[in-house]
C-alpha cells in the first residue's frame, strides 16, 4: 500500500508558500494567484512569478521555514501506517522548506517529491526535477506520475491525502482519496468517492478499522 501525502494545508497547518510571499513579497502575488485559480497560467507559471517577488536573505527564509506549523497528529498517524505501508510526501511546493521543518519538527526523513527550491542573492528561484510536459494539470510536480512509480515499487492501492488542485488529477485515479479543502469541492463535482478529513487523526481513526492483514480490499471500504 502507498500513501501519497500533500504538505502545504495538509501536513503543514497551512499554505507554506502563501504564508511566504505574505511575508516576504508585495501584494502583487495575490493577483497571480487569482490568475492561477481563474485558469489563465499554470501552475508553473504561477509559482516562478511568485518566487521571483520574494526579498529575503537565506538565514531569514531559514529561521521561517523553521517555524512553518505542522500537523501534531501526524507522527501517531505514521507510526501506524509505516507498518504496513509505504508513505510519501508529494507536493508542489518547495522541497527544501519541507525537509526543514519535518527535521525541525523531529519527524521521521521520509521521501519527499517536490519542486526544488534554489537560493540566489535576496531571494529564492525554482526549478521542476518531477515536472511532467505532457501533464494536463500543469503542476511542477505531477502527482499521478510519482504516485504510479512508486505504486509499483510498494505494491496494493494507492491513498492520496491532500486539500487542493495540485491533488486534484490524482484523485481521479487513487484508490482511496482522504479530502478537504478545495480538493472536497472538486471530489463532489467529479463524483469522487472520498473521506472528508481535517487533521491526521480523523485520518487515523478510519485507516485503523481497515484490513491490513488484506490491503487489495481497502479500496472497497469507502462506504
Amino acid at each position: 500500500m502507498l500513501f501519497v501525502i500533500d504538505f502545504d494545508g495538509t501536513l503543514s497547518v497551512r499554505d507554506t508558500v502563501d504564508a511566504m510571499l505574505e511575508r516576504f513579497a508585495g501584494p502583487e502575488w495575490e493577483t497571480v494567484e487569482q490568475e492561477w485559480l481563474d485558469g489563465h497560467i499554470t501552475a508553473v507559471q504561477c509559482m516562478q512569478k511568485q518566487l521571483r517577488m520574494v526579498e529575503a536573505d537565506h538565514v531569514t527564509l531559514e529561521s521561517f521555514f523553521r517555524g512553518i506549523q505542522l500537523d501534531a497528529s501526524f507522527l501517531p498517524f505514521y507510526k501506524h501506517v509505516s507498518q504496513f505501508s509505504e508513505v510519501a510526501i508529494v507536493s508542489d511546493g518547495l522541497d527544501h522548506a519541507i525537509k526543514v521543518a519535518m527535521k525541525n519538527a523531529a519527524l521521521p526523513e521520509l521521501r519527499v517529491f517536490a519542486n526544488k527550491l534554489h537560493f540566489v542573492p535576496d531571494g529564492i528561484d525554482i526549478s521542476w526535477p518531477h515536472r511532467n510536459a505532457s501533464c494536463s494539470a500543469g503542476n511542477g510536480v505531477c502527482k499521478c506520475a510519482v504516485a504510479r512509480d512508486l505504486a509499483q515499487d510498494a505494491g496494493g492501492p494507492v491513498v492520496l491525502i491532500g486539500d487542493g488542485k495540485s491533488d486534484a488529477c490524482l484523485a481521479r485515479s487513487a484508490d482511496v482519496v482522504f479530502a478537504k479543502g478545495s480538493l472536497v469541492r472538486h471530489c463532489e463535482q467529479e463524483r469522487i468517492a472520498y473521506h472528508r478529513f481535517q487533521t491526521f487523526a480523523d485520518v487515523l481513526a478510519k485507516v485503523r478499522k481497515w484490513p491490513h492483514e488484506a490491503p487489495q480490499h481497502v479500496a472497497q471500504m469507502l462506504a
